[in-house]
């Protein structure tokens, strides 16, 4: 994405005093214009620059979450010499417990919490701007409104599982008028109704999408494309609602093929500068101190001659060591996923999509698709046919112990959701780092602060 080519939204607009003190003008920023700039009579071209600035903010949470959340649940650890408290803090070494202004967290909340909310911000201006734009047609408006909704559903889901019991705000569109604090449960509701309000405006929005979207949405870029990422977005919610039918239903109508490649799906896409870089990237064996490594967990637990431990784990040449108060953390292998530091990151591919059809089945006690569902991701890692007990819970462990391996270290957390849906967290090993495992985070102090404020 060319940095010309991204219409973000400031959070507030740039004012200055003229002679008269009390008159307020506004300034022109052509980097950061105000809403009102768009939201009359916005034209196709503003139109499309706030498309591909939503997709800007859409990857805006891919750092902090891989960085952060698969140190949680322990499928990575984040070292950086530079800062021990990527390690103390991060890990829960000597009895660190989150606080409002935790690490990593802080006033913010970063990529995990604050920066989705800027990205449903942008979704909210880009449907506000096509709907009073008088260059779109009627049908043209309820396709932008389909993908911005799919997208703000998906951000929505991460500070909810972010904070998990203690809810999060989703009556969020007047940001000074936010509405209060709402369950898990409503707020994963809430996510499922705003995908299916976009998957009937994407029905009711033509064939062709009428804006550009970039490389990463290349064979989801119809409506019909849209579509399949909506019902696969949906899957990944009807599962942490325990929404096991509803799960199926929406994959029947995703983008899920049982025979098709594991990694299909829509991604975030890197550039070069003016763009950003992949930031998962790290070069090979580097003689670096700040890394991403593998935990020393999940290639002691890997199945021998399982394919994707090749395909993922790279062995350095020299392990990475930072050494901490609790003990010397060691990384040997680094993630080697990514070819260049311009390569997309996929954000749901057909691997969880079976993987999500695998464990709805064994939910339904539908023993065989679950086994057959299993077997496809199998042998795709060439360990051949599952030859274990056919109960639900011996199944659930083999699906989750599969989606530990296929859905290692994506930007999104999976181990650490997984164990904490299934109330597995204290399976999740400190030994290695001796540390704590966290359940949920507290809400951050900014939103203390805004409810100080608000209540006078």
């Amino acid at each position: 994405m060319k940095k010309l080519q991204i219409l973000l939204i400031a959070g507030a607009a740039a004012f200055h005093f003229a002679c008269n003190p009390l008159e307020v003008k506004e300034l022109v920023d052509p980097n950061n214009p105000s809403e009102s700039s768009v939201l009359n009579n916005a034209t196709r071209r503003q139109v499309q620059f706030l498309v591909t600035g939503l997709e800007q903010r859409h990857r805006g949470y891919v750092t902090n979450i891989s960085q952060a959340w698969n140190t949680f649940g322990r499928e990575t650890w984040y070292l950086n010499a530079s800062d021990p408290r990527f390690q103390t803090d991060w890990l829960g070494q000597a009895g660190r417990v989150p606080d409002a202004a935790y690490f990593g967290f802080g006033a913010t909340g970063g990529g995990s919490y604050a920066t989705p909310y800027q990205c449903i911000k942008q979704g909210y201006v880009l449907i506000d701007a096509a709907n009073n734009s008088g260059e779109l047609s009627a049908q043209e408006k309820r396709a932008v409104a389909g993908f911005a909704k799919t997208i703000m559903a998906y951000q929505f889901m991460i500070p909810a599982n972010w904070q998990y019991e203690n809810g999060i705000r989703t009556d969020v569109k007047d940001p000074l008028k936010p509405g209060g604090f709402r369950s898990y449960t409503a707020a994963m509701g809430f996510v499922d109704s705003l995908l299916n309000a976009g998957y009937d405006d994407l029905n009711n929005g033509g064939t062709t999408f009428p804006f550009t979207l970039t490389a990463g949405f290349t064979g989801f870029n119809t409506i019909d494309g849209l579509k399949r990422v909506n019902r696969a977005i949906a899957a990944r919610c009807a599962v942490y609602r325990k929404d096991w039918q509803g799960a199926l239903t929406a994959l029947n109508l995703s983008f899920m093929n049982l025979t098709g490649a594991l990694g299909a799906g829509p991604a975030h896409t890197f550039g070069a500068p003016p763009d950003a870089f992949n930031p998962l990237f790290y070069v090979l064996d580097a003689n670096i101190n700040t890394i991403i490594v593998v935990h020393p967990s999940v290639l002691a637990d890997a199945t021998p001659g399982d394919a994707r431990v090749a395909a993922k784990f790279h062995q350095r040449a020299t392990p990475v060591t930072i050494t901490t108060d609790a003990m010397p953390l060691v990384g040997t292998h680094q993630d080697k996923r990514w070819a260049s530091n311009t390569s997309p990151i996929p954000f749901i591919k057909n691997e969880e999509l079976i993987l999500i059809k695998a464990e709805a089945h064994a939910q339904l006690n539908q023993t065989t698709d679950a086994v057959n569902a299993i077997n496809i991701i199998r042998n795709a890692a060439n360990i051949g046919n599952y030859g274990g007990a056919t109960t639900q819970a011996a199944l659930i462990n083999e699906i989750l112990y599969q989606r530990r391996y296929s859905l290692w270290a994506e930007p999104w957390g999976h181990r650490w959701i997984d164990a904490r849906r299934y109330d597995r967290l204290n399976t999740i090993p400190t030994s290695f780092d001796q540390g704590t495992i966290f359940k949920q985070f507290p809400r951050p102090q900014s939103e203390i602060n805004w409810d100080l404020y608000a209540g006078g």
